[in-house]
C-alpha cells in the first residue's frame, strides 16, 4: 500500500484503441503518473484483442498497483454491436480489476466531462486543457482515448472527495470550500 497517497487508474475501453490513465493522490495534490493507450490490430481476431487487453490491464495492475480502479461506461448509440464489442472490452478489464482484487468504480462520459470541465455536453478538447491545467502537463497525445482515460481518473478521485467532503465537512459556500481545501486551488 502507498504510504500518504493513493494510485488510481482510469480505464477508457475500445477493441482497436484502449486508453489508460494513472495518477497519483497525494497531500501535495494530483500528479500524472502515465498517459498512454494500447493500439490493437484490426486484422486480429475480436477474442485475441480482448486477451490482450486483459493481459495490458493485468500489465498495469501489476506494475503500477492501483488501490482504485475507475472506467468510462459505454453510452447507447445506434450501433448495437459496437457498443456489444465495447461491452466485451470493458468487461475483461474489469474482470481484470476484480481478479487483482481491487473494487470497480463505472462513470457515464457525461458523468466525466461534467467532473472536469464542468459541462456534461464539453468536447474532448476542452477535457484535454482542463486536464493539462489540473494535472500541470504540456503534452498532447496523439489519441484523445488517452486523455479520456486520464479523466476517469481524474474524475474518480473528484467524486470520492466530493463523497468524503459532504460527509464530514459541510461547506457553506466557494470561499469555505477553498479555506477547508486549498490543494484545489490552482
Amino acid at each position: 500500500m502507498h504510504k500518504n497517497s493513493k494510485i488510481i487508474l482510469g480505464i477508457d475501453p475500445g477493441t482497436l484503441v484502449m486508453g489508460f490513465g494513472i495518477i497519483e493522490v497525494s497531500s501535495s495534490g494530483l500528479t500524472l503518473i502515465v498517459m498512454d493507450v494500447l493500439k490493437l490490430s484490426p486484422k486480429k481476431d475480436a477474442y485475441e484483442r480482448l486477451q490482450i487487453i486483459h493481459h495490458k490491464v493485468c500489465e498495469l495492475l501489476a506494475e503500477h498497483t492501483p488501490d482504485e480502479f475507475a472506467i468510462e461506461a459505454p453510452f447507447f448509440g445506434k450501433n448495437v454491436q459496437s457498443m456489444l464489442k465495447l461491452g466485451r472490452a470493458q468487461g475483461v478489464a474489469i474482470a481484470a480489476a476484480m481478479q487483482a482484487g481491487i473494487a470497480v468504480t463505472e462513470y457515464s462520459p457525461r458523468k466525466i466531462k461534467q467532473s472536469i470541465t464542468g459541462n456534461g455536453n464539453a468536447d474532448k478538447h476542452q477535457v484535454l486543457k482542463m486536464l493539462q491545467r489540473i494535472l500541470n502537463f504540456d503534452e498532447n497525445p496523439k489519441y484523445f482515448d488517452a486523455t479520456d482515460a486520464l479523466a476517469v481518473a481524474v474524475c474518480h478521485h473528484f467524486q470520492g472527495n466530493i463523497l468524503l467532503e459532504n460527509s464530514s465537512k459541510k461547506l457553506t459556500g466557494w470561499k469555505d470550500f477553498l479555506i477547508k481545501n486549498p490543494e484545489r486551488l490552482k
